[in-house]
């Protein structure tokens, strides 16, 4: 019997994991996959990851306790010290550019650009000899009892647990077959995803450029690299996805700002934007944290941000309620995580939805709007400072 058993061995579910481990918890830890390998070097069989993630302050932190950071090879690291939003048309700045700088709110860096594979290969690097891995584990049914739930597995037989967490996903298996529900939409939007490599050195500013078709970011990479974030119908998207190399980077240098310059396409690849919110967070001894509890428009890439506060919310309450001798999955304990962690994931879903339809709308009342909102943005001082401080997850 386990006192944890974790379904989904990404970034959030490993990390859990390896909190509850290092806790000296009986921990179990389910993947359908093998875990990439930390690379310290880029090349042929170790290119940049084309998903990344733009880690926070706060999440910086969460790793570093769990001395995951510390593992990320320094190569595939890219601080970021600025952040910048700006409305243009066919390349051109249209008006006031927001821009939140680490000095700002006295701090060296707001986050991190990094790869989510070196994030979830250092994690699992971490991994202590008593937790329990099963790789590859194929899900068969799950049975919930008084004291313990259990999962039926392919290749592992029965695994019984006191408390099953949902780390699986969007398309979370193990949220379904708990019985909870969900509720979203397809944005009818789809996103374009290139690695790229820049004519400059290695750059400390992230950006996002709106426009009516939809906004179009670059976040640092490593060296003279980037990654663009291309916001456009799903056919559109489609279309630039299919293009040789050579071909999206003459789009991409006609419908990118000018700051941007010349670049090389890398890789690329796309996906259809969806949001998702699950009812409830918990049912019986199954919670759910990270993308199995909610998908977020990634317009300001606060997704694995938010799972990352999940985890560490979750972690703190099931820890305190084990050194108190009381059940990991009690009731009283899943609903004070699900009022903790459910409006706040809800405030964030609710203003990056806000925020994306102000930005992709053609109506000239929201044109206004968006040019006298980001002037006054830009010049409001202590407020966006805390705006800033709020983006790097210190607020």
């Amino acid at each position: 019997m386990f006192d944890v058993v974790i379904v989904g061995g990404g970034m959030v579910g490993a990390s859990l994991a390896l909190k509850f481990s290092q806790s000296g918890l009986k921990v179990a830890l389910l993947e359908k996959t093998n875990p990439p390998q930390l690379s310290p070097q880029l090349s042929a069989v170790a290119p940049v990851d084309l998903r990344v993630s733009a880690v926070n302050r706060r999440s910086e932190q969460w790793l570093s306790e769990l001395g995951a950071f510390q593992a990320i090879p320094p190569q595939r690291l890219c601080p970021y010290q600025r952040l910048q939003a700006f409305e243009a048309t066919d390349g051109k700045v249209t008006g006031a550019e927001l821009t939140f700088t680490a000095e700002e709110i006295k701090q060296p860096h707001l986050g991190h650009i990094i790869e989510n594979n070196q994030i979830q290969a250092a994690l699992w690097q971490q991994f202590p000899a008593e937790l329990s891995v099963f790789c590859p584990a194929t899900i068969v049914s799950l049975q919930q009892e008084s004291n313990y739930a259990s999962l039926q597995t392919q290749e592992f037989g029965e695994i019984r647990g006191r408390l099953l967490i949902a780390a699986d996903g969007g398309t979370s298996q193990l949220r379904t077959l708990a019985g909870i529900g969900s509720n979203g939409w397809q944005y009818q939007q789809g996103c374009l995803v290139a690695t790229v490599e820049t004519e400059y050195a290695q750059q400390d500013i992230t950006w996002q450029q709106f426009t009516e078709q939809g906004p179009r970011a670059f976040l640092p990479l490593p060296g003279a690299m980037g990654s663009l974030v291309w916001y456009d119908s799903q056919q559109r998207v489609k279309q630039l996805a299919a293009l040789n190399r050579d071909e999206l980077a003459q789009q991409i240098q006609q419908h990118f700002p000018e700051k941007l310059g010349k670049v090389k396409v890398l890789q690329q690849g796309w996906f259809p934007l969806t949001r998702m919110h699950a009812n409830r967070y918990s049912a019986g001894r199954v919670v759910l944290v990270g993308d199995a509890a909610h998908t977020i428009n990634p317009l300001a890439g606060q997704g694995v941000n938010l799972g990352f506060a999940d985890a560490k919310v979750l972690a703190e309450l099931v820890l305190a309620a084990m050194a108190a001798g009381e059940d990991p999955a009690n009731s009283v304990l899943l609903a004070k995580y699900q009022q903790q962690r459910k409006n706040a994931n809800l405030l964030m879903m609710s203003a990056m939805d806000g925020f994306y339809q102000l930005f992709n709308s053609t109506s000239p009342l929201f044109r206004f709007a968006r040019k006298a909102g980001l002037t006054l943005a830009a010049n409001a001082g202590p407020l966006k400072a805390w705006v800033g401080a709020y983006a790097a997850g210190l607020k």
